[in-house]
């Protein structure tokens, strides 16, 4: 009976001198639209503090200006990286891209599906497209909604990176015709990829899709979480986008299998997705694992 004591004394002192270690998979960040590495600092930084040991990775291509350049040329530097970091954490990561690079992030994930990233988070993304031209302004001054295409849907504007996933409700027959990129991940045109755009989404473990109504950038809002417009600018939800009904890139089938979040926040502008602290630490980092 005393050998048994004894022993129960040394095993609880031995559990109580044991501190917890809980290893969090690794966090790739891609930055959005003339922006760059320093952009993701706070959001590094708070993952960094919350997780300790926590590997996380900034992409420093396509900064500043260079963010403009067409997104095939930047999804293949970027997804070169992805699986470069990949390869050193056979056990996966997770990837969260902010605003346009969320959007790069996706088609990433469908350009390079052999990837193994677990959760993917996606900030205030157009992952709809985009029909708004607030931030156009500083180097497009007289862009409008209403004439932007003229300027998108040429050979010229799919050499910029928002000419490819602009996407207006009411030329969406040019739409088709000149963009070359959206239409492609969407699998609304099929390409010799078609097929990975698919698979490489669906291996996703988690999708959560993040937006809000004062957002005042991305626009439709909604366009956040697979929602847009219809050509007389109504909005219609991520379930009703004929998208997610064909299912043509597999959007129906991770939220059948309850892998789809859609979270929305009132009072969060586009500037302040990334660095707000307290919206960090509450509803972004606790989705890592």
């Amino acid at each position: 009976m005393k050998g048994t004591e004894g022993f129960l004394r040394l095993f609880l002192l031995a559990l109580s001198s044991l501190s917890l270690v809980v290893a969090y998979k690794p966090v790739v960040l891609i930055h959005g639209v003339m922006t760059g590495k320093l952009s993701m600092i706070p959001i590094a930084e708070r993952i960094a503090q919350l997780h300790p040991g926590t590997s996380v990775y900034i992409t420093d291509r396509f900064s500043g200006w260079s963010s403009l350049e067409p997104m095939w040329r930047q999804v293949d530097e970027m997804g070169a990286d992805l699986l470069s970091i990949s390869a050193d954490h056979p056990e996966g990561v997770n990837l969260i891209g902010y605003s346009q690079g969320g959007l790069l992030s996706r088609a990433i994930l469908g350009k390079f599906p052999e990837h193994n990233v677990h959760t993917f988070i996606s900030l205030s993304s157009p992952q709809g497209g985009q029909y708004g031209t607030k931030f156009l302004h500083l180097f497009f001054p007289n862009l409008t909604c209403r004439n932007a295409y003229e300027l998108f849907y040429s050979y010229v504007g799919q050499h910029t990176s928002v000419g490819n996933y602009w996407n207006d409700p009411h030329h969406q027959e040019l739409f088709f015709k000149y963009s070359q990129f959206l239409p492609y991940i969407n699998n609304q045109l099929q390409s010799n990829s078609s097929r990975d755009y698919k698979k490489g989404f669906t291996k996703l473990k988690k999708l959560v899709l993040v937006g809000g109504p004062d957002d005042g950038v991305i626009t439709p809002w909604q366009s956040s979480q697979f929602g847009y417009y219809n050509d007389n600018e109504e909005v219609f939800g991520m379930r009703e986008n004929p998208l997610y009904k064909n299912d043509s890139f597999g959007l129906q089938t991770l939220d059948k299998a309850g892998k789809v979040t859609l979270l929305s926040f009132d009072g969060m502008d586009h500037y302040s997705w990334h660095i707000n602290t307290s919206f960090i630490d509450t509803h972004i980092v606790p989705l890592l694992d």
